[in-house]
């Protein structure tokens, strides 16, 4: 089956079964700016899995354009990819296990085709430090599905991945690992959850390829095990805990399903090969630089270039197409460095560097566009199919450039017989050298270069990296707990009163709210004189006062930006949009009045549901709750707030 193919079947599969079928939300998060892409199908929906309504319903299903960062050194093998299309169901308070796991089950076996024989499965071992217990529940409906088919499907205790390399498979289908494999949430497993962050069990489904265990990998095989055989192709996430101020788990208001299987790894299991590469996807343009380079696809010396260009082009067109654009800096550093990775696989492979739309990489571009513009109809204009053409032709001859600053250097060094770890690490970060091409440029001629030293000082530098890039990118809601929850709301009344004080020329330019502190970037192009900021200050105060009422509605997006709601600027918003309106008293979006709020924002949420609960307990009578502490010039004509409640 094609990609294409197990796309439709499966929307129309779980649409059959009551579910609305929602648009991929794009690979730039929208109102989330806490990670720089989206990475999994549940992230743009984390306000509707803390318990707030969606719009279409409670069951959802879709197909959600993916991408990792942290996966880009990992392609190459016949698995990983960068980016990857998650298809996705939920229910949002709904069904639970004993429907889910049927819903996933008779998709595989019934719709794609898969031999149940072929399949194992994993459930959660338990917690007992968190007082969380071993999801018995899903290994027994795991059992009598597979009984449903004559299999007698053993349940094994295995716990860790390294206990499952020494136990082995033990004549087990059905395995109980513990929370570093079997628990989801986007911090990982529950000690690293933070407060007000939702997670639960999940149940894994693994294909069987068959293939012979590798011993390097470790001396047993088991369903987690990396040598190949065992394929992850879908992830029940049984979504009803939240982690709690005190450290502990309660349940959430409601129970959900957060389902995410490959889209690219269930085709693999349909054709019954192990290599992600080898579907129908892949296979043209890999076709395509078999015959210009002519290099063989099978070789080994070869193979993992092949694979790299053919990720990195296919995951460039949709950063593309989605807004990103090559820089030195976040996104389109990423962008950049795919491209280039790209670029130097392609001279690898022997393919000559065309010109403009003869280049090797957008020709793949343009294959891939053709593979996927009836899926995504973005990809499918004339602008877009030039953009995208443009943009990566102008960057693969800036690269090519950059190589031959960084072939000089790398000849200077060279001189030495040696190539030391400072000397490839500044060729890399410096001159954008690929260390990859260091390595191999220097074999060829004898030359040995410290890859041990190089491995330490990219590791240092990484780490250095994503410590910035953490505190950079941990803008919006760093949790949900009551008091960022409660500076959140502030952040609405402080943004309009700055309008109401500057002028409407004022926009959100970034924010960044935590339990101690709000923080606002905002458009202006002078320093606020001392009444300014106190008239600010009044203005939020008095609204406080007010008990203005927070109501939430959701509408079209076209309906919300004609009452003027405040929405980031360059943001992509879908079709329907949450909006929350601080008063009158009694407005809903039906209301004549509704239009007279004092604030309206497009918004994901979450909010106090009356600004009388900004005053706190601790707040004295007379008190003015909302403070600014600090106001200054971040950048040429925009300006930066900090403030707090007393």
């Amino acid at each position: 089956m094609t990609i294409n193919e197990i796309r439709t079947k499966y929307l129309a599969f779980f649409e059959k079964r009551g579910h609305t079928i929602i648009p991929s939300a794009p690979i730039v998060p929208q109102n989330d700016p806490t990670t720089l892409f989206t990475g999994s199908g549940m992230q743009p929906l984390i306000t509707y899995l803390l318990g707030a309504p969606h719009p279409k319903g409670n069951r959802l299903v879709n197909s959600q354009k993916s991408f990792r960062a942290e996966d880009i050194e990992e392609v190459g093998d016949n698995r990983h990819t960068t980016f990857f299309e998650m298809l996705g169901n939920w229910s949002l308070g709904d069904y639970f296990k004993k429907e889910q796991l049927p819903f996933f089950f008779e998709f595989l076996t019934s719709e794609i085709g898969l031999d149940p024989k072929n399949l194992y499965v994993t459930a959660f071992i338990g917690d007992e430090k968190n007082n969380v217990p071993q999801d018995t529940e899903s290994a027994g409906i795991w059992k009598e599905l597979f009984g449903s088919k004559g299999i007698d499907a053993e349940i094994v205790a295995i716990g860790s991945e390294a206990d499952g390399y020494r136990l082995g498979m033990q004549g087990g289908r059905i395995f109980y690992y513990e929370a570093r494999k079997n628990w989801w949430s986007r911090a990982g497993v529950p000690e690293n959850m933070p407060t007000g962050e939702p997670g639960g069990p999940d149940s894994e489904v693994f294909y069987d390829f068959g293939t012979p265990h590798n011993p390097a990998f470790g001396a047993e095989c088991h369903p987690n095990c990396d040598c190949g055989r065992f394929l992850e192709i879908g992830n029940s996430v049984f979504m009803e805990y939240v982690k709690m101020p005190d450290k502990s788990f309660a349940l959430l208001p409601q129970k959900n399903v957060d389902f995410g299987g490959g889209l690219e790894r269930i085709a693999a299991a349909a054709q019954g090969n192990p290599d992600v590469f080898a579907i129908d996807v892949f296979t043209d343009i890999i076709g395509l630089l078999i015959h210009f380079s002519g290099k063989e696809y099978t070789d080994s010396r070869y193979q993992r270039s092949f694979r790299i260009v053919a990720d990195h082009v296919r995951a460039a067109v949709f950063m593309l197409v989605d807004g990103v654009r090559p820089s030195n800096t976040e996104r389109g550093y990423v962008l950049r460095r795919l491209l280039r990775r790209a670029a130097q696989h392609a001279q690898k492979l022997g393919v000559e560097h065309g010109e403009g739309k003869n280049s090797m990489l957008v020709k793949c571009a343009v294959n891939f566009i053709e593979k996927y513009k009836q899926a995504y109809t973005e990809l499918g204009s004339e602008d877009v199919y030039q953009m995208i053409s443009d943009e990566i032709w102008k960057e693969e001859k800036q690269f090519a450039h950059t190589l031959e600053a960084g072939m000089r250097e790398f000849e200077k060094v060279a001189k030495a017989g040696h190539i030391s770890s400072d000397d490839a690490f500044v060729l890399f970060t410096t001159y954008g050298f690929p260390f990859e091409m260091t390595l191999e440029i220097a074999h060829e001629r004898g030359i040995d270069v410290d890859e041990d030293g190089f491995a330490t000082a990219m590791k240092k530098h990484r780490e250095l990296s994503r410590a910035g890039s953490e505190q950079k990118f941990k803008g919006g809601l760093a949790d949900t707990s009551e008091k960022t929850t409660r500076l959140h709301t502030a952040h609405h009344l402080l943004l309009k009163a700055l309008q109401m004080v500057l002028g409407p020329t004022v926009k959100q330019r970034g924010s960044n709210i935590t339990q101690e502190r709000l923080r606002i970037d905002f458009s202006h192009g002078a320093k606020m004189t001392k009444e300014q900021i106190a008239e600010v200050e009044k203005i939020v105060n008095e609204k406080i006062r007010e008990e203005l009422p927070m109501i939430r509605s959701t509408l079209p997006k076209d309906e919300a930006e004609k009452l003027g709601a405040e929405h980031e600027f360059g943001a992509k918003y879908p079709d329907m949009v949450s909006v929350y309106s601080l008063g009158p008293i009694s407005a809903t979006v039906d209301d004549p009045q509704f239009d007279k709020a004092f604030s309206i924002e497009f918004c994901g949420g979450p909010h106090v549901s009356n600004t009388s609960e900004l005053q706190g307990p601790s707040t004295g009578s007379g008190q003015a709750p909302f403070k600014i502490q600090k106001e200054e010039a971040v950048a040429a004509g925009i300006r930066r707030i900090k403030a707090v409640l007393q």
